[in-house]
């Protein structure tokens, strides 16, 4: 079967894989519609790992159901891509993301198991959850990062009246600044540098506003507006100018929840965050509960994912779609790869 394989920095190829077979414990799964994360563009600019599969947000249909006895084949379903061990500390307390195995063979994360950036997948049956049939393919393979900015406003603990600063325009950043105006933000802002993405944030109206982050005066207006900071700031970009404008930008006493993954080390003003006695938190990832609280919430039409769904393309233009996606002038938000096209 074809597959879109990591070759090079900034390169892929599109080359025949194995099939996956019938294999106790995993479900296979026809894949319909993959979307295109930021840790799979990490990847891509990095040129690594080689021959990487990536696609670990998915919406596809059960071709074998294996032992599960809730699927038929012809189901349609998604799943959390993660592999946790099950039976470690972190495991048993729900804090999947804290077991040492959860991304050793996560699906399109690994080499190990393919993601959906091809048209069919193997994965652990216990991680496949059915999905209505009231939501459109779209929707469906938009559930996991819809359940990482859950999981980030979650730890965010955000209250009623507070104000919530956003830093990046991209899919997670959005997707926590909806979850923040449901939690009760009185006002959620966006910085981003791409003057595109943030005029359709707020013509979404995800965002009360915008700033530009690459004025200089950005950050002495917000400072100035908030009379001194934001109560929480959700940094959803994951490089040094952002962690710090988060640290500088947040109020005295208030909640940095950091949801950007930063490849490298960041040089940060840790004499502001000691000053401010600022709570800096990390967010990985999402637990089954956020997962499956996600489809209920599109289920029940109470979160609307599909304004953020720019473009569906075939398995040969993914490496366009990657660049469009890292060009800082195009508006695009998400786009899903369909790989049997």
């Amino acid at each position: 079967m074809r597959a879109c394989t990591i070759k090079d920095v900034k390169k892929f190829e599109i080359k025949e894989i194995e099939e996956p077979k019938e294999e106790e414990g995993k479900i296979l799964i026809d894949v319909k519609l993959t979307g295109i994360c930021g840790s799979d563009i990490h990847n891509w600019v990095n040129g690594e790992p080689k021959g990487l599969v990536m696609g670990h947000e998915f919406c596809g249909t059960v071709a074998s159901s294996g032992n599960k006895s809730d699927l038929k084949v012809g189901d349609r379903v998604t799943a959390l891509p993660i592999s946790p061990c099950g039976v470690c500390e972190a495991c048993k307390k729900g804090n999947v993301g804290y077991c040492p195995d959860t991304w050793t063979n996560a699906i399109g994360l690994s080499l190990s198991n393919p993601g959906g950036l091809t048209s069919k997948i193997a994965v652990r049956e216990d991680m496949v959850i059915k999905v209505p049939d009231n939501l459109r393919d779209e929707e469906v393979a938009m559930v996991e990062p819809l359940a990482v900015g859950l999981h980030a406003t979650h730890l965010a603990n955000i209250a009623v009246g507070e104000k919530v600063l956003v830093i990046g325009g991209g899919i997670i950043g959005l997707v926590s600044a909806v979850f923040s105006k449901m939690e009760g933000a009185s006002e959620v802002v966006l910085i981003e540098t791409n003057s595109k993405r943030g005029e359709n944030a707020v013509s979404l109206e995800v965002v009360d506003e915008w700033y530009d982050a690459t004025k200089e005066d950005t950050v002495a207006k917000l400072l100035e507006k908030t009379n001194g900071g934001f109560d929480v700031v959700l940094e959803c970009v994951g490089n040094g100018p952002a962690v710090n404008s988060a640290i500088t930008m947040v109020k005295p006493g208030g909640k940095v929840i950091l949801v950007g993954v930063a490849t490298e080390a960041v040089a940060t003003y840790t004499v502001l965050a000691v000053m401010k006695e600022v709570m800096l938190q990390g967010a990985i990832a999402y637990n089954y509960d956020e997962f499956k609280t996600c489809i209920d919430l599109m289920s029940e039409k109470k979160i609307n994912v599909m304004k953020f769904v720019s473009d569906i393309v075939p398995l040969e233009k993914c490496e366009e779609a990657y660049e469009r996606l890292t060009s800082g002038t195009d508006s695009a938000v998400k786009i899903l790869v369909n790989p049997n096209e």
